[in-house]
């Protein structure tokens, strides 16, 4: 699991500096990895969301998926209705901690081309999701 920031921010963030805490969203739906990609659609559509939180058997987050990323998934010349989530996430997801700053997980998104980041807890549990406005 990679954090964009795990300790706290007082001491370098400047004062009244807005962490991800104050502008995510709650964690929403939340699917484990071995969920098939078609599924995912149907629960992605149903929810009425852009994206879903991945966890594992043990209810840690694992990434998060979007539906453009599903979608190019499902109309790929190597898809099988066997396809699970665990086989599409990347092997290192990138994830946030609620204490970052509003301007460094923005700054990671736009540099790592992401929509949203799953913000986690210090033990890898969902909290939400922090997407930038477009």
């Amino acid at each position: 699991m990679t954090l964009v920031q795990m300790q706290s921010r007082t001491t370098n963030a400047p004062t009244g500096a807005r962490t991800v805490a104050e502008d995510m969203d709650t964690a929403g739906p939340q699917v484990c990895d071995d969920m098939t990609v078609e599924v995912a659609l149907s629960v992605m559509t149903s929810a009425r969301t852009g994206h879903l939180l991945v966890c594992d058997d043990n209810g840690l987050c694992t990434g998060l998926v979007t539906h453009t990323q599903l979608a190019a998934v499902r109309d790929g010349s190597k898809y099988s209705d066997r396809v699970r989530l665990r086989d599409i996430l990347r092997s290192l997801g990138l994830f946030t901690s609620p204490v970052t700053t509003m301007a460094e997980a923005g700054h990671m998104m736009r540099h790592s081309n992401v929509e949203a980041l799953p913000v986690v807890d210090e033990h890898g549990s969902a909290l939400g999701v922090f997407a930038l406005a477009r």
